[in-house]
């Protein structure tokens, strides 16, 4: 932003045609007071004299007019400056608080995405401890049915075990009541012989 001063394109003051009327309002009267003083006449002298001070009143008129057409001039060039420093405060604090409020804004949004984030965390990490939990209890059923299955198979395998000596047993059983079917065949064959012999 420029400066109030800077759109002005200069302060100073041109001399004003009072100020120069004054003064040649008092040269001339010096002029005439100094040549009524170099005629010796005394007449002359007085009434040139009368003319300075009337001169030197209308000159001192003309400096005061002018001096406080300079001073209103200075008020209203303060009372525009002063304005247009308002003017820029004002919009300097304007932009500032639209500066303000973006950044509110833009604070907010991280803090609406960080606490997005924060939640969705904390649902892949509630996701993830019930999965966990499902595997462990997934793990656990798998280990105990393993366990259950592992006894079984011991169970089987001992009752095959058995079953397998039972077999052996009953084929010796078997081959004994055979053996003694065939013995009890053969001694009634001999005593049916025997009998018929």
């Amino acid at each position: 932003m420029t400066s109030p001063s800077a759109l002005r394109p200069t302060r100073r003051r041109t001399r004003s045609s009072r100020v120069v009327a004054a003064v040649v309002l008092l040269v001339v009267a010096a002029l005439l007071v100094t040549g009524a003083l170099f005629s010796h006449n005394t007449m002359l002298l007085s009434a040139t004299s009368v003319v300075a001070v009337i001169f030197g009143v209308i000159a001192t008129r003309l400096t005061h007019t002018e001096l406080m057409a300079a001073r209103v001039d200075a008020a209203a060039d303060r009372a525009e400056l002063a304005q247009s420093y308002r003017d820029l405060s004002f919009t300097r604090i304007t932009e500032q608080h639209a500066h303000e409020q973006h950044l509110l804004g833009a604070q907010t949004k991280v803090i609406e995405d960080l606490e997005a984030a924060l939640a969705a965390a904390h649902q892949r990490a509630a996701d993830a401890l019930a999965a966990r939990a499902a595997e462990s209890r997934r793990a656990d059923a798998a280990d105990r049915d393993g366990r259950e299955l592992a006894v079984r198979l011991e169970d089987a395998d001992a009752r095959a075990a058995e079953a397998v000596v039972r077999v052996h047993e009953l084929e010796q059983e078997l081959d004994v009541a055979r053996a003694e079917l065939d013995a009890q065949k053969a001694l009634l064959a001999q005593h049916s012989a025997r009998s018929v012999a």
